[in-house]
């Protein structure tokens, strides 16, 4: 272990208790993250003391908590490393993001016979807003397969590159299979032909270090809840150029300029895109997890948690019949698998009487879920508070599964 664990779990309050009389053990971090004390008292701290609706306002409350806001705004920009402060639109989460750039994008450069490329392993989020802007635009929505080790066929991907692609949509970090595709590699021969790149950042975000200027892609989009930030909070990255060009995707208070009878102007980024009141105590918490996972260290994590993936295969591969789904060595912290013939409802629930959380069924992944030919997963998704003992508790948990059903 890199850190203190001790320490680091100190900081995660909703970890020391019991479920079922049990220590809980929680490995449903790939569906939501726990919140540090450091968030939690951030949201206390916004509400006893400057609880006030943000921008406009001329008087002290007001100030104080539009400076706050975008503060946060700077800091995140600073975690990504995106060029400009006005690149980071405040959402309700990656799956908003999505939806904003696919029907935004959708209606600005999407038309009759055009393209979009995505893959099998997407979460719904990144599927359905494409599949269905794709019919709404009489385009066409291409899908890139992977292979027995849930890694993309690269080969497939570019061969479905032609002057009719205008963008690539994908994940970084596949949510069932762990998989960390090779979106560099990607971005870099998209760009090569002129096409835009939008990541699906949510299981990127908080397990590996990101760096917008490094990997080049033009949209980004990541969840606060599964970085140890509040629910209702997410972040859209876009490029200048296409944020400009772009039209808003709601309509309302302070996305405007000026309003009149018979027309009405827009506002300068990164407002066009943020309508109506704003979840502040949520980017309040927002900005502490960023700052917590700064003092951590991103690449310290990654390398934890690649030591609790890395464990924890090893000890679940040997039980008999264990099946694994997502075998790439370039994989992030999560095992998805089955056990024997168990339906994973059912070994889930077992799991779960014995203290531990895991996450089971299809993951928002059905297109993937069907192309493996299995009826779902159990899923075990480890974050850097969790514990080599906790593992071992889970393999003791799927022995007991294996007994119960024998």
């Amino acid at each position: 272990m890199i850190f203190n664990i001790e320490q680091i779990r100190a900081d995660f309050p909703i970890l020391h208790q019991q479920i079922y009389k049990k220590p809980l053990v929680y490995f449903d971090n790939a569906a939501s993250t726990q919140k540090p004390r450091q968030v939690i008292d951030a949201i206390r701290q916004y509400y006893e003391h400057d609880n006030c609706n943000i921008h406009r306002g001329v008087h002290y409350l007001s100030v104080k908590a539009t400076e706050a806001y975008e503060e946060a705004r700077k800091e995140i920009r600073q975690f990504i490393n995106a060029r400009n402060t006005h690149e980071i639109i405040f959402t309700k989460g990656a799956t908003e993001s999505l939806n904003l750039v696919a029907s935004s994008f959708g209606k600005r450069y999407i038309a009759d016979g055009d393209e979009v490329i995505t893959t099998i392993m997407e979460h719904h989020s990144n599927f359905v807003p494409w599949q269905q802007m794709c019919l709404e635009r009489k385009a066409r929505l291409r899908i890139v397969g992977i292979d027995d080790q849930g890694e993309l066929n690269l080969q497939e991907l570019k061969n479905m590159v032609n002057e009719k692609t205008r963008l690539i949509t994908l994940t970084h970090v596949s949510n069932v299979l762990g998989t960390i595709n090779p979106v560099k590699e990607i971005i870099e021969y998209a760009h090569l032909h002129n096409i835009p790149v939008l990541l699906d950042g949510a299981q990127g975000v908080s397990h590996i270090p990101v760096d917008m200027q490094e990997l080049d892609c033009d949209f980004y989009c990541f969840s606060g809840h599964k970085m140890y930030a509040p629910m209702g909070t997410g972040v859209l990255y876009g490029k200048e150029k296409y944020l400009e060009e772009l039209p808003p995707y709601q309509l309302g208070g302070e996305m405007i300029k000026d309003v009149y009878l018979d027309h009405t102007t827009f506002n300068e980024l990164p407002f066009k895109f943020e309508a109506g009141t704003p979840n502040v105590e949520g980017v309040m918490g927002l900005r502490a997890a960023v700052a917590y996972l700064t003092a951590l260290g991103m690449s310290n994590i990654a390398a934890c948690e690649d030591d609790l993936l890395k464990y924890a295969t090893e000890k679940l591969s040997g039980i008999e019949g264990m099946k694994f789904f997502g075998t790439s060595p370039q994989k992030a912290s999560v095992i998805s698998f089955l056990i024997g013939d168990i339906h994973p409802y059912d070994a889930g629930m077992i799991i779960d009487k014995m203290g531990i959380a895991v996450r089971t069924g299809h993951h928002c992944a059905q297109p993937l879920i069907e192309f493996l030919g299995i009826p779902g997963t159990v899923r075990a998704s480890f974050s850097f508070y969790n514990t080599f003992e906790e593992i071992d508790r889970l393999a003791e948990a799927i022995l007991k599964v294996k007994q119960m059903f024998a």
